[in-house]
């Protein structure tokens, strides 16, 4: 029987997507997960699998289409079936890729700004009469004996800025008032920078999009706990041993871990709200911020409760080189439940991450660090690491983030508690 696939919905604020290309054509055999077309949403270019096996009947939109979520885009079925599904006629949901803005550029491109319109030259005062000048560019002019009559002006109405003072020093205009001093000018000579245009890109509008909205709608309260890290970067090493290098272990693959596991014990920070009602979700979905070109994007770690740390660590890695060369699959950026920000490649020390809606927390998880620390009464040298977790006041409390916080160093602290 033949069975229709919709246009995927990856993430709860995407609205729409543009089927970008076709990989299978009408009339070609295709298997259930095999790739069927690439859209492009605002996080990325996604590549959307059949869930269906058979024959490619129908496509039902062109290329370079812009689609509603959930509208039907292709049928899959068995070899000689009719079928003849309509395309979605909304206007507000189709688009042709003519008429789309400008796709950013590859990575790794510069983008060229615009031209700015001409500025018309004006023309020398008269004998006589003053002249307009920024007090710059008269401190420039006066240092090097500059006539600012013999200057025309590009600035508002004709007033001399600094960059025709420099343009006439560059130049070697005539316009000196008398011979220069026979004492040596020690002066250093000033560096111009032309102000750069950047258009943003999609991914980056999207970004802005969300941040604001969570940080406007959701009221956001901090926790910081510092961890004993000596046991973990033990057995991180330990393990790492017996791995082969493509395969090693992370600190943030243990991390992945010991959070998921502490959120079982905290289902009111693995939720969300709606109304006045708070879904506490099933599963444990670890979402981890990536860095992409031109912004991030979360990948999803599904089950991540329920899976051994090389299964987590391999998930993590596939995922994230997905993303980074923009093809991300559904499955990789949906369902999170709660998310995690790792700046600890940076040596950074502390800082804080914005909920990722409509989740109701994040933990924001810093560099492991040799510091000074002192126990027992007695200054040593050991591994910590600061970890602050954001959450939405109208779902928990400080007292139940605090906790969280405590629990979750059980296992980061004591990290075979992990493998048991």
């Amino acid at each position: 029987m033949a069975e229709t696939i919709n246009m995927p919905k990856l993430g709860f604020d995407m609205a729409e997507g543009l089927l970008v290309r076709w990989v299978k054509q009408v009339g070609e055999q295709i298997n259930e997960g095999d790739v069927l077309a690439e859209i492009e949403t605002d996080k990325a270019t996604v590549e959307v699998e059949s869930s269906a096996s058979g024959v490619v009947l129908q496509l039902i939109v062109d290329q370079g289409t812009m689609v509603p979520v959930n509208a039907p885009i292709a049928v899959v079925g068995e070899k000689g079936e009719k079928v003849d599904v309509a395309a979605p006629t909304a206007e507000s949901g189709k688009q042709k890729a003519d008429e789309k803005p400008a796709a950013p550029p590859p990575s790794g491109t510069q983008q060229t700004p615009p031209t700015p319109a001409p500025v018309p030259q004006a023309s020398a005062p008269a004998d006589g009469a003053p002249v307009k000048a920024s007090p710059l560019a008269k401190k420039i002019a006066r240092d090097k004996n500059i006539n600012l009559a013999n200057l025309q002006g590009t600035g508002p109405g004709g007033r001399v800025v600094r960059k025709d003072v420099e343009s006439a020093l560059s130049s070697g205009q005539s316009s000196v008032n008398s011979v220069q001093s026979a004492q040596p000018n020690y002066q250093l000579p000033i560096t111009t920078h032309e102000d750069k245009v950047v258009q943003t890109t999609k991914l980056r509008q999207a970004i802005g999009r969300r941040l604001v909205e969570s940080k406007t709608t959701i009221p956001h309260f901090y926790v910081t706990h510092e961890y004993k890290m000596e046991a973990l970067m033990d057995m991180r090493k330990q393990a790492n041993a017996y791995l082969p290098d493509n395969e090693k272990l992370s600190v943030n693959d243990f991390i992945l871990k010991a959070v998921a596991l502490t959120l079982r014990q905290f289902p009111n920070l693995n939720a969300t709200i709606k109304g006045n009602e708070v879904i506490q979700f099933g599963h444990v979905n670890v979402g981890v911020a990536v860095t992409v070109p031109g912004g991030l994007m979360t990948v999803v770690v599904k089950d991540t409760d329920q899976k051994m740390l090389r299964q987590i660590s391999g998930e993590v890695k596939a995922m994230a080189a997905r993303a980074r060369e923009g093809k991300v699959r559904p499955d990789d950026v949906d369902g999170s439940t709660f998310s995690t920000s790792n700046l600890g490649m940076y040596d950074v020390e502390d800082f804080i991450a914005i909920i990722n809606p409509p989740e109701a927390a994040i933990l924001a998880i810093s560099s492991a660090r040799e510091v000074p620390v002192v126990e027992g009464g007695e200054l040593k040298v050991g591994w910590r690491m600061k970890t602050t977790i954001s959450v939405d006041h109208r779902v928990s409390d400080g007292a139940e983030a605090a906790q969280f916080m405590q629990a979750l160093a059980g296992f980061l602290e004591n990290p075979v508690r992990m493998l048991v």
